[in-house]
C-alpha cells in the first residue's frame, strides 16, 4: 500500500476542519488506515486553519516540511503560504477566491496578485489545480459548501486512491442531515469542474 500525505488550509470559517473529516472518513471507508490532525490557530478570528490527512502504512499525522503529497488550499494566500510543505513532486488544489484580511479591508494593507502566487505555486510543484469553489458552491445552493467543492476537484484529480462512491458516502452518512444534498450537488460540481 503506497502512503500519501494530504495538507490542507485555509481561514476560520471555511470548513476545512469539515473538509477534513470527511476526507479522512472516506479514506477509512475505502479501506485505508488514516489518520489526521488539526491546528486551530486563530479560526475564529478568520484566523490560519491547517490540519493533515495521512493514509497508509504513517504512523505519525504530522506532515513536515516538503512531505506532502497534495495541498489543498481553500485560499490563495493561505496556499501560497503552505507552499513550505511541499516538494516539486506535489499536487496543489487550490480555491481563486481570495478571503480578505481584516487589515487589507481597512486599508493597511495589500492583497497580492492571486495569478502572481499561482505562477509561482506552479512552477514549484508538479501539477497546480485551480478553481473557483465559491462560485460551484452557489450553484450547488450554498456558499458554504466551497470545501465540498474542493473535496469534488481532489477527487478527480486521481491523486488519490479513494473513489468517488467513498466521498459520497461519507457525504451522506457524516455531513448534517440539512446540508446532504446541497453537499452532494457541491461534490458533483468540483468533480465535474476539472
Amino acid at each position: 500500500m503506497e502512503n500519501y500525505r494530504v495538507y490542507l488550509t485555509g481561514v476560520g470559517g471555511q470548513g476545512t476542519l469539515l473538509a477534513t473529516m470527511v476526507l479522512a472518513e472516506a479514506a477509512t471507508w475505502a479501506g485505508h488506515n488514516t489518520l489526521a490532525s488539526e491546528v486551530h490557530g486563530m479560526a475564529q478570528r478568520g484566523g490560519v486553519v491547517e490540519s493533515m490527512v495521512v493514509i497508509g502504512n504513517i504512523r505519525s499525522p504530522i506532515i513536515s516540511d516538503g512531505e506532502a503529497d497534495v495541498l489543498v488550499g481553500f485560499e490563495p494566500v493561505e496556499t501560497y503560504r503552505a507552499m513550505r510543505k511541499c516538494s516539486a513532486d506535489s499536487v496543489v488544489v487550490s480555491n481563486t477566491v481570495p478571503i480578505i484580511p481584516y487589515t487589507v479591508a481597512i486599508g493597511r494593507g495589500r492583497y497580492p496578485n492571486v495569478e502572481n502566487l499561482f505562477d509561482f505555486i506552479r512552477s514549484r510543484v508538479k501539477q497546480l489545480i485551480t478553481l473557483n469553489a465559491h462560485a460551484l458552491a452557489e450553484q450547488a445552493g450554498s456558499m458554504l459548501a466551497a470545501n465540498i467543492v474542493m473535496l469534488g476537484a481532489l477527487a478527480i484529480s486521481g491523486v488519490l486512491p479513494i473513489s468517488r462512491e467513498a466521498f459520497e458516502e461519507t457525504i451522506r452518512t457524516r455531513t448534517k442531515v440539512k446540508f446532504v444534498e446541497t453537499n452532494l450537488r457541491a461534490f458533483e460540481l468540483g468533480f465535474a469542474a476539472l
